[in-house]
C-alpha cells in the first residue's frame, strides 16, 4: 500500500476517469463492489463525483456533455502538459481534447495514441492524482493493449524516456514500462485470434479477493467478462460495468503486485 498526496513522476498513471450519461447506476456498481465511497462536487465542477477510500482519492466519475460511449480514461502523469501535447503530436497522437486548465486543480488533455488507444495526460495543481495505491478498492496497474505493440512501445517510449522490460513469451507479446527503476505500466498485444479489438488502456483495481467479489457483480448491474482465474500477478477479474466499461479487478498478496 502507498499514500502519496505529491505529484506523480512523468509516465505514471496518476489518475483514472469514467464519463458516462447516467451517474446514479455506475455509484451504485462502484460504491457496491469496490467500496468506494463518493463525494458529489459543487455546481462550479459540474457535478463531478470522486471516489474515495478511507479518505484518500482513487478515481472520478463524471457526466458526458454530449452522448458518448462509456469508459474509463487512464491518465499518465506530465510535468508539462502542453509541452507533452506536442511531443505526443509529433509521434503521430492525435489530439482528442485540451490541453485545458481545470483551475487550481492542474492541467488535462487527451489523445488517441498511434494505435487509436485513448489517454489522458494530467498535470497536477492542487489535485496531484490518486492519493492511494496498492490496496483494495485503489489502482494497482495500468496497460495499453493493442494488435500493434510495437506502434505502441515506440509511442510511449519516445513521449515518456520509459524504461523497457521485455516479458513476452510465445503467443504473447508484453513489455513493462518503468520510470526510475519502477514498473509503471505494461504495453501488450492482442493474441492470435482477436480479431479486429480496438486498441485501449485498461486500469486494475485491488480488491481482496476476487472470488468474493465476482457474484455482487451482477447484482448491482454489471458482467463478468472473465474469470476469476489466477496470472502470475495474482487472480483477477475482468468485468463490464453499467455502462459497458470494462475494468480489471486484482487480488495480490505483496509478492505479486507489479507496480
Amino acid at each position: 500500500m502507498t499514500v502519496s498526496a505529491s505529484p506523480w513522476p512523468a509516465g505514471v498513471p496518476a489518475w483514472a476517469e469514467i464519463t458516462v450519461t447516467e451517474l446514479g447506476p455506475t455509484q451504485r456498481f462502484y460504491g457496491g463492489l469496490l467500496g468506494w465511497q463518493l463525494r458529489v462536487g459543487g455546481p462550479e465542477t459540474g457535478g463531478y463525483v470522486t471516489a474515495t477510500v478511507d479518505g484518500h482519492v482513487v478515481a472520478g466519475l463524471r457526466v458526458a456533455a454530449a452522448p458518448q460511449p462509456a469508459g474509463w480514461c487512464v491518465y499518465l502523469a506530465t510535468d508539462d502538459v502542453a509541452r507533452c501535447v506536442a511531443r505526443a503530436v509529433e509521434a503521430s497522437a492525435t489530439v482528442v481534447a485540451g490541453p485545458v486548465t481545470v483551475p487550481d486543480m492542474g492541467r488535462a488533455a487527451v489523445l488517441a495514441d498511434p494505435t487509436g488507444a485513448v489517454v489522458g495526460l494530467w498535470e497536477s495543481g492542487t489535485h496531484t492524482g490518486w492519493e492511494l495505491t496498492d490496496a483494495p478498492g485503489a489502482f494497482a496497474w495500468a496497460e495499453q493493449m493493442s494488435n500493434d505493440p510495437v506502434a505502441a512501445r515506440r509511442f510511449y517510449t519516445t513521449v515518456f524516456g520509459y524504461e523497457q522490460q521485455d516479458m513476452s513469451a510465445p503467443d504473447f507479446t508484453y513489455t513493462s514500462l518503468s520510470v526510475g527503476g519502477t514498473p509503471a505500466a505494461g504495453i501488450g498485444g492482442y493474441g492470435p485470434g482477436a480479431g479486429d479489438v480496438a486498441a485501449a488502456w485498461t486500469w486494475y483495481v485491488a480488491v481482496e479477493d476476487a472470488d468474493a467479489v465476482a457474484p455482487h457483480v451482477a447484482e448491482l448491474g454489471g458482467e463478468v467478462v472473465s474469470g476469476p482465474e489466477d496470472t502470475p500477478y495474482g487472480r483477477m477479474l475482468l468485468v463490464r460495468g453499467p455502462s459497458g466499461e470494462v475494468v480489471a479487478l486484482l487480488q495480490t498478496t505483496d509478492d505479486d503486485l507489479v507496480a
